[in-house]
């Protein structure tokens, strides 16, 4: 992180200087943020170079909130998911532009990502003592919970390679992202609400938690891709690696698809 910063400062530190030298003398262009110095702002096909734009007060997306619909591939009957299962992720990026062509540029953070996978009469056993397998029996024909979800939360560190297709004002401009998430698993716990009997009345209101990461892969690598405009944009994501262990269950692989706030 402290290499990562002191990155950061030396860009931010670049932007400053590019900024200030002839600054009198530039204006819009065609939509663009031209500089009428000399030849040397530009290359030999007369395109603004990196330091002819004025990146200065630039918006570099440091700040993502997403929101999200979640849900696993390779589910098998077993696993009853129901309703609007959801994720939150947010982010703090820092934001890296190409010299060479300041349409291009590398974010990378850090941040933490939680997802919400609801359950219709169903339980799963994270922390059923003596399990070798992740088991999801069926709770229709006895006792249940009303609401019942599993949890993940997972620390994340996102890459990705952006495009910008005014670089200069990206608060009006298309935005596009391509890249992946190398992620490690904080916790994993079922919440259940409410338990109901057979015939659905409520036999206590309560709230039971059980947590046990034991059978989920520690790491998880996720490739992500994004569309915005200014601050907002839609982001869809698929986790490569598997989300259960090896012979502690099916393969299976979540999803994300939701909306991207971004900004500062």
């Amino acid at each position: 992180m402290k290499k990562l910063l002191g990155i950061a400062l030396l860009v931010m530190s670049g932007h400053v200087v590019l900024a200030q030298v002839d600054s009198t003398k530039s204006s819009y262009k065609s939509g663009s943020y031209y500089s009428h110095q000399n030849d040397s702002t530009k290359n030999k096909q007369g395109k603004p170079t990196y330091a002819s734009l004025n990146l200065k007060n630039r918006p570099n997306d440091h700040f993502m909130l997403e929101f999200s619909y979640d849900n696993w591939i390779g589910k098998t009957d077993s696993m009853n998911t129901v309703g609007f299962s959801r994720g939150f992720a947010m982010y703090f990026m820092y934001d890296f532009p190409f010299k060479s062509d300041p349409h291009f540029s590398v974010g990378a953070g850090i941040g933490i990502n939680a997802s919400n996978i609801f359950f219709d009469k169903t339980e799963v056993l994270v922390a059923a003592p003596g399990n070798q397998t992740l088991a999801f029996p069926s709770t229709a024909n006895t006792d249940h919970f009303k609401k019942y979800k599993l949890v993940l939360t997972n620390l994340e560190v996102p890459l990705e390679l952006r495009y910008a297709f005014n670089p200069a004002n990206t608060n009006k401009s298309w935005k596009i992202a391509l890249g992946f998430k190398a992620g490690l698993l904080m916790s994993a716990y079922t919440k259940g609400k409410d338990l109901l009997n057979q015939a659905g009345q409520t036999e206590n209101n309560y709230i039971e938690k059980k947590s046990s990461t034991s059978f989920f892969n520690s790491g998880r690598v996720v490739g992500t891709a994004r569309v915005s405009y200014g601050f907002i944009g839609v982001f869809g994501q698929l986790q490569i690696t598997p989300l259960i262990k090896s012979g502690a269950g099916p393969s299976i692989n979540p999803y994300s698809i939701g909306i991207v706030l971004s900004g500062l």
